[in-house]
């Protein structure tokens, strides 16, 4: 029921009190705010609202807690905030799921972006739109069975810990576009009844338009990845002549292993450069519309797929096909005709993925029209993220992957280099103007020199060791998006002398704004010292 004149003035006094007081008279003020919320549905929205605001502010610096969470002297008032919030987002007991105005969170919209949550537990939570775009999650996060009702936000987010979106419903867009997931995570039963967004974050923009300004005030979480040093990486753009593109440097990052068995794609289930850096299922999982999953590390076993070759986009990985199922569907199933390569490069043991590039490469060899599918496989084997430090001490299996990723370099390298043509037909190894979609890959020691590529894509990627471009010839290649983010950073030395990396431009101004942590050879007298771009 609603609260009188004194109880509103009561309520303003604790919104303000949230705030603006300390202490004691901040968590008197935050269990008002319960109390009003739970008398008044009217006042929901703004006691969230004063909550979001608190939490958005930068915690107190005095203290780090736990495995690197950001949680100082103001860490209990933080969850003590958060578990209100919660109470004020989280259905009364025995609330229908439709209860709509009637529910305990009527049209409640959470922004907590760029907020620092330490062990949130959002799960069971009803929310009109939520915004967490930038916010830093530490320990175990859970959105588990919550409810989204309008856009879901999270581009940016960073979870350092288990991620837990276990049968939650999503029935506006839910936006993943950059995320990091540095723990395990779970998407298992969740319902996307609109856009599933985990690829690169893409939305086109007119000069003019006001969300520029917004763009610009982005402070995301530093890009501190082993082996990747661009710290502008999550917000980088690239600037068209009359429009722009924000264009994060790449789609959701999964750090750990991740299960979105059984989930529903109603609409477009987009992974377009997301990266997975350990297994990742999707088995049983039902899409509707269109798909981009060309992933190595992805299982399919027994997904669905309501669409049509000639009705919607898909893009599956290697090894998998749609073939005509129950109900008018398509179940995804081992590709017969690409044997005898199946999944290998998603095997946990190393001997394995070597046997699949040796398959992939034979398979190239013997088919024409799938050598850019097979290049596209083993580009996306390289640009599986690495948990360790590649320039480090390595233990033994760490040396192992290392060798497994000169090998898949390799691999392209040899296809890509011209060879004469014998009469064993070893012409046939050379595979021209094949494209290397290589953003964000991390490379070392790679020899691409005297090789033949099409268009290459380095954005953002980072080269370990001695890297060799000399004598080679692109169609064209990117070293960078158009802004100072989203740069290559070359950590050994490289040398570019008699290559040319495009058909219209030269070499420095190709390689402009790239970061040279050591020598660098261009064919030029100007040629950048270490350090420079």
């Amino acid at each position: 029921m609603p609260v009188g004149q004194v109880g509103v003035e009561a309520f303003r006094i604790a919104v303000r009190q949230v705030t603006q007081a300390r202490g004691a008279e901040r968590e008197g003020a935050l269990r008002r705010l319960a109390e009003f919320g739970a008398v008044d549905p009217e006042l929901r929205q703004e006691a969230a609202d004063a909550i979001c605001a608190y939490l958005r502010t930068p915690p107190a610096a005095t203290a780090v807690a736990g495995a690197g969470a950001a949680d100082g002297e103001d860490g209990e008032p933080r969850r003590e905030a958060l578990r209100v919030l919660v109470g004020l987002l989280r259905p009364a007991s025995g609330a229908s799921e439709d209860a709509g105005a009637g529910g305990a969170s009527p049209g409640v919209v959470v922004d907590l972006s760029g907020a620092t949550l330490v062990e949130a537990d959002l799960g069971g939570c009803e929310l009109a739109g939520a915004r967490f775009a930038d916010t830093r999650f530490f320990g175990a996060t859970s959105f588990a069975d919550a409810r989204f009702t309008g856009d879901a936000v999270f581009a940016r987010a960073v979870f350092h810990g288990a991620a837990r979106f276990d049968g939650a419903r999503f029935a506006a867009d839910a936006v993943f576009g950059r995320a990091r997931f540095r723990g395990p995570a779970s998407f298992e039963r969740v319902g996307f009844a609109a856009l599933a967004w985990f690829g690169r974050g893409e939305e086109e923009l007119w000069e003019d338009d006001p969300t520029w300004d917004a763009i610009e005030g982005v402070r995301p979480a530093p890009w501190d990845e082993p082996n990747e040093d661009d710290p502008g990486w999550p917000v980088a753009v690239l600037m068209g002549d009359y429009q722009g593109w924000e264009e994060g440097g790449d789609g959701a990052r999964f750090g750990g292993a991740v299960s979105f068995r059984s989930v529903r794609f109603d609409g477009p289930a987009w992974f377009w450069k997301a990266r997975f850096g350990a297994d990742a299922t999707f088995r049983e999982a039902w899409f509707g519309g269109p798909v981009h999953l060309d992933q190595p590390s992805v299982d399919l076993d027994g997904a669905r797929w309501a669409g049509t070759a000639g009705e919607e986009p898909a893009r599956w990985p290697l090894g998998w096909a749609a073939a005509p199922g129950p109900d008018g569907t398509s179940v995804l199933v081992a590709d017969g005709s690409v044997a005898p390569y199946s999944r290998q490069l998603a095997d946990r043991d190393p001997d394995v993925r070597r046997a699949g590039l040796r398959a992939l490469g034979e398979l190239g060899a013997g088919r024409p029209e799938l050598r850019q599918r097979v290049a596209d496989a083993v580009c996306a084997y390289l640009r599986v993220p690495l948990p360790f430090d590649v320039t480090g001490e390595l233990t033994p299996a760490q040396a192992g992957e290392v060798r497994l990723r000169r090998d898949a370099q390799g691999l392209l390298a040899e296809r890509l280099r011209p060879a004469p043509v014998s009469v064993g037909g070893a012409g046939e190894r050379h595979w021209p103007e094949t494209d290397l979609p290589l953003c964000g890959a991390t490379l070392v020691d790679l020899d691409l020199s005297g090789c033949q590529v099409g268009h290459a894509d380095f954005t953002g990627a980072q080269f370990h060791g001695v890297t060799r471009f000399d004598a080679s010839a692109f169609a064209g290649v990117a070293f960078r998006l158009g802004g100072p983010e989203g740069r290559a950073s070359f950590h050994g030395d490289v040398t570019f002398a008699g290559a040319r990396l495009d058909r219209r431009r030269g070499v420095r101004d190709v390689l402009g704004g790239v970061v040279f942590h050591a020598g660098a050879v261009i064919d030029d007298p100007e040629a950048p010292s270490a350090g420079e771009g």
